[in-house]
């Protein structure tokens, strides 16, 4: 495949340069100055997309305006045209990310003159095809959107903050839960995103392909479209599901799925188990003349983990990805025990032979002859060499080699490190470039309530995770980009004691797409954190207009003059 993940702007009358970047379902769109520092009087970019076979740009809409705007008044105020991105990188999601064709980005810088007046420089215009698979007919990256993106779905769905009438409120009564909410329809899929719909196609086409022989693995286990569509293969069904603590027993919705699924595939094609610990792998196989595919990932079958979360799914293709995972399931249906996996095949690297593509998946628990948890702490610590951006949940819950590997680069001067991870308890752990202890963000600072106007809150969903992803993209820019991903949570119990999926990924597309997804959620958590602590300091948020006076500084100071923040600005764009 042509490698066109990132594209340039190539206007050389533009002052400032353009670089696209390929995500799923997103763009991350950045922009620099060429020579120098922008003009005093420079107030931001303006930023408009032309659909593939479109014939007119639209412009994206800014939240922030400058002091005044009314948007109550004059819906067209939010326009970037007129309300310019203050930042020099953004992510936008097309409305209809996937057209096939390419996507145009023209971005103009905007000019204040004294009179609050705006004027607008030479534009960069680029194309990018952003098409619904990474690789097509091989490999495919989905992410669900969780709610990091969601003021404007709070605008639309949840006026009232409450999310009750969408999702299951009790994990327990998910099977039994169905949406009141008018827009339910629209809503689901639009937090479950590309995700949600993937692992949806794929059981339907294992649902039509009658051959198709299905295997799967499930954690969190309380989602009735899945579970639904899993009765319908009957006995062509093969399911393991965890029963550790909070899945076993009566009354919850895994041993409810169990019964559901007992009845249509039978007692000899379900098995609870939970390894030395949990049972923790997110897997489906599908195996049949028309379509042999297989899932894993981050994303549990479950209410939360698809419509909550962020999370990950993978879909790989062909027939030896399917073999490899098929073996893996034989090989946890058949060993209870962590000596006896541990010694299998599966619990070592294995090549998944995808045309093109560097990719190698190991599962666990590991015995400690093949452990692989120090390896990969070792990756991160003496093999990065540009940067490191992850989303890793439970990390600072998690001692070990991996969160050692993560603290000494963060304070490695000569790498670019973005970080966050959930804290078990509710709330964030931030890891700012440079920052050697990791800023928490408190549940009050990520449902919004401390933020000044015009922000909402949002909804939480409950109790648990929000941010589900466990992965790590090592120098994303250099030839070798590399990413660690899966259900494994880089921790001692995940190499050693429960069942999981850890893929190792060498390429430029696949982490390019991990690394838009690590900055959109950290970018989002930062801002929550930095406006709360800014509350005090005024009622409002609004654009920074030019300096008037002498001595004030422009919105973009900090950006040539913090080192952290130009190595941001120059490692995207």
């Amino acid at each position: 495949m042509k490698e066109d993940y990132q594209v340039s702007g190539t206007n050389p009358k533009a002052l400032f340069t353009l670089t696209l970047h390929r995500g799923e379902g997103m763009t991350l769109i950045a922009m620099n100055w060429k020579n120098g520092k922008p003009p005093i009087n420079f107030v931001g970019f303006a930023i408009e997309y032309k659909e593939p076979k479109g014939l007119q740009f639209y412009a994206l809409k800014n939240r922030l305006g400058f002091p005044g705007s009314d948007k109550s008044k004059d819906p067209n105020k939010m326009s970037t045209l007129r309300s310019p991105i203050q930042k020099f990188r953004w992510v936008h999601f097309p409305r209809n990310a996937e057209l096939e064709g390419a996507f145009t980005y023209r971005v103009t810088p905007v000019l204040m003159n004294p009179q609050n007046e705006l004027s607008y420089g030479e534009p960069q215009t680029a194309d990018i095809v952003l098409q619904r698979d990474t690789y097509p007919g091989k490999l495919n990256v989905a992410f669900t959107r969780g709610f990091v993106s969601s003021q404007a779905f709070v605008d639309r769905y949840l006026p009232d903050g409450s999310v009750n009438t969408l999702i299951a409120p009790n994990a327990k009564t998910g099977l039994d839960f169905k949406p009141t909410h008018p827009d339910a329809k629209v809503a689901l899929p639009w937090m479950g995103f590309e995700a949600y719909e993937a692992i949806i196609k794929v059981l339907d086409d294992a649902i039509a392909d009658k051959k198709a022989q299905v295997r799967v693995i499930a954690y969190d286990f309380n989602e009735p479209e899945i579970v639904g569509r899993l009765k319908k293969l009957g006995k062509r069904l093969k399911v393991i599901i965890d029963d550790s603590k909070g899945h076993g027993g009566a009354g919850t919705a895994e041993t409810e799925a169990e019964k559901i699924l007992v009845a249509s595939a039978g007692r000899e094609n379900v098995l609870r188990e939970h390894m030395g610990n949990l049972q923790h792998n997110k897997t489906i196989v599908v195996d049949g003349p028309k379509v042999k595919s297989a899932i894993c990932g981050s994303t549990n079958l479950s209410w939360r983990g698809i419509f909550i979360q962020n999370n990950n799914a993978v879909v790989l293709t062909g027939a030896s990805a399917v073999k490899i995972f098929s073996d893996a399931f034989d090989n946890f249906w058949k060993n209870k025990k962590v000596a006896g996996f541990g010694a299998a095949s599966s619990a070592k690297w294995n090549n998944l032979n995808l045309q093109g593509i560097d990719a190698k998946v190991a599962f666990s628990p590991h015995i400690e002859s093949n452990a692989i948890l120090q390896s990969i702490a070792d990756d991160i610590s003496t093999k990065s060499t540009s940067s490191v951006l992850y989303s890793l949940a439970f990390l600072y819950e998690s001692p070990g080699a991996v969160h050692d590997a993560i603290k000494k680069v963060t304070n490695d001067k000569n790498l670019f490190v973005y970080g966050i991870s959930d804290k078990e308890a509710g709330g964030i752990w931030l890891n700012e470039p440079g920052v050697s202890n990791p800023a928490p963000v408190f549940p009050s600072v990520i449902t919004g309530k401390n933020l000044p106007q015009p922000f909402k809150a949002e909804p939480t969903g409950g109790r648990g995770a929000r941010l589900h992803h466990k992965f790590v993209v090592i120098d994303f820019d250099k030839p070798t980009a590399r990413v660690y991903f899966g259900s494994y949570n880089f921790s001692n119990p995940a190499d050693l004691k429960n069942g999981e999926n850890l893929l190792l990924i060498k390429d430029r597309r696949i982490a390019t797409s991990y690394m838009i997804e690590a900055l959109r959620i950290f970018d989002h958590y930062e801002f929550r954190l930095m406006q709360s602590k800014a509350k005090t300091a005024r009622k409002s948020l609004t654009l920074a207009l030019a300096p008037s006076k002498s001595g004030e500084k422009p919105w973009w100071d900090e950006d040539y003059t913090n080192k952290l923040k130009i190595r941001d600005r120059e490692i995207f764009a």
